[in-house]
């Protein structure tokens, strides 16, 4: 019984921690000098890829993530890519120039990390609803059909 008590008082904490986390405003600014808040796409959705030029699963999934985006991007979808661990500015505008990237691209730091959440797996998503709240976070490779039934499946 106190085993389970002490199991519950520690997930009530981790839910709060998360909701707290969900609604933390974030401020972005892309490679383009563009701000971006997440108040700014309320009613749509926001895809927060954390990503590095050096991930095999980072790349594999930014050409579903280009597509998911150019898509959607007029309708209910904003994705935005951020780039952890690299080695300077040029290296990051030739990647995301090869790959076709044409969603906002943000130069990661500690302020996102503290605004959004840990960069400590790459690739990390976090998927906020048309609401503004956190609903979704994946670790690894992310997939556009994944992000479209979770979106479809998603009444919130």
């Amino acid at each position: 019984m106190i085993r389970l008590l002490k199991l519950l008082t520690l997930l009530s904490a981790m839910l709060f921690a998360s909701v707290a986390q969900a609604d933390k405003p974030f401020v972005f600014t892309d490679l383009n000098g563009v701000n971006h808040r997440l108040a700014d796409y309320r009613g749509k959705w926001v895809v927060v890829n954390y990503w590095a030029t050096w991930c095999p699963p980072c790349l594999e999934e930014v050409p579903d993530l280009v597509n998911l985006y150019d898509s959607r991007k007029d309708q209910d979808l904003m994705v935005f890519g951020v780039v952890f661990e690299y080695k300077n500015l040029e290296e990051v505008e030739k990647f995301a120039d090869d790959m076709l990237m044409s969603y906002p691209i943000v130069l990661g730091n500690e302020r996102i990390v503290s605004e959004i959440g840990s960069a400590a797996v790459l690739p990390t998503t976090y998927i906020f609803n048309p609401q503004g709240r956190l609903v979704k976070i994946r670790r690894g490779l992310i997939t556009r059909q994944y992000i479209e039934e979770l979106m479809a499946g998603s009444t919130r």
